[in-house]
């Protein structure tokens, strides 16, 4: 499990890496506030992640809803496993899996 942050001038990214679940929410959660806070376009990057749990999940969902009240673009990106889209999906985040493939 990992998460990492990487600022430009332009975007925040956020690298998810392993299963992210509750032992991961508090960083993630801050993570995800620091990005959508900066004012900077926000990509979660979603290549390495294995498992996303209902609270990772409901984080990428406030953190979405954060970002579109900030007027910041906030996009998912990567060739993902399939059980990382079941979960965007059953969570009603369609509209962010287009730019996904899954692998």
């Amino acid at each position: 499990m990992g998460i990492t942050l990487k600022q430009s001038k332009k975007s925040t990214v956020i690298r998810l890496e392993g299963a992210i679940d509750i032992a991961a929410a508090a960083e993630f959660k801050k993570l995800l506030l620091q990005a959508c806070g900066s004012g900077k376009d926000v990509r979660v990057a979603l290549d390495d992640a294995t498992d996303l749990d209902v609270t990772a999940v409901e984080l990428i969902w406030a953190a979405r809803r954060s970002a579109e009240g900030a007027g910041v673009a906030f996009t998912l990106s990567g060739a993902v496993l399939e059980s990382v889209l079941l979960a965007l999906g059953s969570a009603g985040l369609q509209q962010f899996l287009a730019p996904l493939d899954a692998r």
